[in-house]
């Protein structure tokens, strides 16, 4: 995924993310395209920016990619 489209997909996870679990959908993301993200050296700013979402969720992307080295994603 380039970074506009993983832009979109957080943009959308957050967007509908249960009220109150919106920064539990920014991990589930990371975690989710963590081995992408990893595999193209690309950065948390860079994706928030393509997003949208306030530049403050940087830290809440990076958590999740860090975490997708340890868990898996599955629903």
């Amino acid at each position: 995924m380039t970074i506009s489209e993983l832009g979109k997909e957080l943009k959308k996870m957050y967007e509908t993310a249960p009220e109150k679990e919106q920064v539990i959908f920014i991990h589930l993301f990371g975690i989710k395209y963590g081995a992408n993200i990893i595999k193209n050296n690309y950065s948390a700013s860079e994706i928030i920016k393509a997003s949208g979402l306030k530049d403050s969720y940087k830290t809440e992307v990076r958590k999740g990619i860090n975490l997708s080295k340890y868990v898996s994603y599955t629903k």
